[in-house]
């Protein structure tokens, strides 16, 4: 009999004990200083994002456990949907193009084609030539508002406007396996899950009810931005284009207790 992934520990798990723990607490309050943005959402609003994503996998595109997909996304809250939605359909992730040290970054010597590729808009222009092959390829605007793209480039489909076809209840899950590889180097559920939980707790020394402050470029890697507060019951406050004058006005509005 398969073992569960969520009764195991694995990456699942680091999502599903926080959405039983606490629903309605903010889990994930996302700003972007170059724009004004603040977008917060709790573990149930994000567990909705969550599932329409995989649902968009598993029934919008026919995809599932064996199939791979690219991430070209920046730390944001989108990506954490589209992250832990992927996961969710059993669907292994490479994070193309990331340079972070010491952590898997899978980029130029993967294996192609993908089955779906996730690229941000602001960084397609720069990243074209380097974008994955896939039968499905999803672009993501990353507007405030989660406001959908007017016009999507060509051979793109729309993220935001794709996953609100679907259903926000993921029913019924896909039964993953620990073993099962959660990206396409073959890391499993089980080791990121681990690998999250260490850092969490010896790297960052992250207790649960922490609200983390994290400075989204210098923890581009979703093991440092995502899994590790949750694995710790944390909570996040993502920023982008950290404005270092409104740090402490943020660190006392958001109640911060540790910063990354």
């Amino acid at each position: 009999m398969r073992q569960s992934s969520t009764r195991a520990g694995g990456v699942p798990a680091l999502f599903a004990s926080t959405l039983a723990a606490e629903p309605v607490r903010p889990l994930l309050t996302y700003y972007d200083d170059a724009t004004g943005e603040r977008t917060e959402l709790s573990a149930e609003a994000l567990a909705g994002w969550v599932a329409r994503t995989a649902n968009l996998l598993l029934h919008g595109c026919g995809l599932g456990i064996g199939a791979r997909a690219a991430v070209l996304l920046p730390p944001h809250w989108q990506t954490a949907a589209v992250l832990l939605g992927t996961w969710s359909a059993g669907v292994s992730v490479s994070f193309h193009g990331l340079a972070t040290a010491g952590l898997p970054a899978l980029g130029p010597g993967v294996e192609e084609p993908f089955d779906v590729t996730y690229a941000a808009l602001p960084r397609i222009g720069d990243w074209l030539d380097h974008v994955p092959e896939a039968e499905h390829r999803f672009v993501l605007g990353l507007a405030p508002d989660a406001a959908p793209l007017a016009a999507p480039p060509a051979g793109y489909r729309d993220y935001l406007t794709e996953v609100r076809g679907h259903d926000a209840d993921l029913r019924p899950y896909v039964p993953l396996h620990p073993d099962d590889a959660a990206s396409v180097d073959g890391t499993s559920y089980a080791e990121w899950g681990r690998l999250a939980r260490l850092m969490a707790t010896d790297l960052y020394g992250l207790r649960p009810g922490d609200r983390v402050l994290v400075d989204a470029a210098e923890h581009e890697h979703p093991v440092k931005w995502l899994l590790a507060p949750l694995a710790a019951g944390a909570s996040v406050v993502l920023c982008a284009n950290l404005d270092p004058d409104r740090v402490e006005r943020r660190t006392r509005e958001e109640r911060v207790t540790r910063m990354l």
